[in-house]
């Protein structure tokens, strides 16, 4: 059987039938189809003619990934699969709802975040699956613009065409697209693995934060991007747009106009972050590369400074180095800033804590622990939204905070969460 039509019926290992409802899309592997799963609609991505280079062990690879199963409920990831009759087979996988676009839209504005913190939510989302995947024993083969699906409203994010992901040491035989290739691949010095994947990490992390290329300036503009052309400015002679020391690279006025646009929006400390990922000594060096948690720490703390100026500008309120809002130069002031062991929140009418400033050592950007709230007196409350009691000392008295109380802030408390303590300043 090769292409697919409405109607045909095709049987599973797990002895469940999947009937062709309709063709959703198509790609340079195979074709996706809606279908009738044992009653329940899914997806059925296709694959049938010689677009696979290895069928045998893409087939074997894609069983091992069912047997182990996703790595959290944000993967699209294969859940059974078809017999192998030498000529053609698929994969079942949740279908893709449709609040959630495509990547590659937001990169050309087609789709715009409804907000600044969906925008981070997006950031932390995409590092917090890679860091999952490469926890469960993954690589990805084949990453690139179309692997991410994003909700605009809340920044949740679906990673999808996982069919290419394979454990540490295996090789499906795909390369990947050379824009998102760490620099070793592209000049055919190594094969994927985690530390490639942490280059194309930083790379879609640049493109959702500017909708550039980290390494596409002066020298990605030629008039025919030829393969040897396309093989220096991402794989022998990578130049990032934004060097410190080289300058030979920079966005180029009426090209890269969101990299010009946004980049001096950024937190300094994001700015220096993405300067160090995309050195020359990072990328020729992928030992060294950013690891996931870095990145989820720093986009934990942007998503506690986004503050909503008097003016209605949003922005990011860094309290560490003081910034004035960029559109009325108004300077920030917050009553009291909760200092925990490794962030320090500036308070307003926003702030929320999460498990990952209550807990120690905790990466939970997503469970809601405190919100703090503006009192008509002018003051500023904090509530336990948590599980846990919370231990509030003030001068030599210390009392209880159970899970629904609340209390007023002062200067000199201390907040005991129970695995970790801030103080408030």
């Amino acid at each position: 059987m090769a292409d697919l039509v409405k109607g045909d019926s095709i049987r599973t290992k797990q002895f469940k039938k999947a009937v062709v409802e309709e063709k959703l899309g198509e790609g340079g592997q195979g074709a996706v189809y809606q279908v009738d799963y044992d009653g329940k609609p899914k997806a059925l991505k296709w694959y049938s003619g010689k677009k696979l280079k290895n069928p045998e062990k893409f087939y074997e690879n894609l069983e091992n990934n069912i047997k182990k199963g996703r790595p959290t409920r944000a993967f699209l990831w294969p859940e059974d699969i078809t017999e192998h009759d030498g000529k053609a087979f698929g994969y079942i996988m949740d279908l893709r709802p449709p609040e959630f676009k495509e990547f590659s839209q937001f990169l050309i504005a087609k789709e715009i975040f409804a907000s600044v913190t969906a925008m981070v939510n997006a950031a932390l989302h995409i590092t917090a699956g890679f860091r999952a995947l490469h926890n469960n024993g993954y690589s990805y083969q084949d990453l690139n613009d179309g692997n991410f699906f994003i909700n605009p409203k809340n920044g949740d994010v679906l990673i999808c065409d996982n069919d290419n992901v394979s454990e540490y040491g295996r090789n499906s035989g795909i390369a990947g697209k050379a824009r998102y290739m760490a620099p070793e691949i592209v000049a055919k010095k190594a094969k994927p693995d985690i530390m490639t994947d942490r280059f194309s990490l930083s790379v879609a992390l640049f493109l959702l934060w500017t909708n550039n290329h980290p390494l596409e300036g002066k020298s990605g503009c030629p008039v025919c991007m030829d393969a040897a052309h396309e093989k220096k400015i991402y794989g022998t002679n990578p130049v990032f747009i934004y060097d410190p020391a080289d300058n030979s690279n920079r966005p180029v006025q009426g090209i890269h106009k969101g990299a010009i646009t946004r980049w001096p929006f950024l937190p300094e400390y994001l700015r220096q972050e993405f300067i160090k990922a995309f050195s020359k000594e990072l990328m020729s060096d992928p030992s060294k590369r950013i690891i996931e948690q870095e990145w989820l720490r720093l986009f934990i703390r942007m998503r506690g400074e986004i503050y909503k100026c008097s003016c209605g500008e949003v922005y990011f309120a860094d309290p560490e180095n003081p910034n004035p809002c960029p559109n009325c130069k108004k300077a920030a002031t917050f009553p009291f800033y909760i200092k925990t062991s490794r962030y320090n929140l500036p308070v307003h009418q926003r702030t929320k804590l999460y498990a990952c400033h209550t807990e120690k050592d905790s990466d939970d950007f997503e469970t809601l622990t405190g919100e703090a709230a503006a009192e008509k007196n002018g003051g500023f409350g904090l509530k336990n939204v948590s599980k846990k009691k919370w231990a509030i000392t003030e001068g030599e008295s210390t009392g209880p905070l159970v899970p629904g109380a609340s209390f007023m802030l002062k200067k000199n408390m201390s907040i005991n969460f129970g695995a970790d303590t801030a103080e408030i300043k």
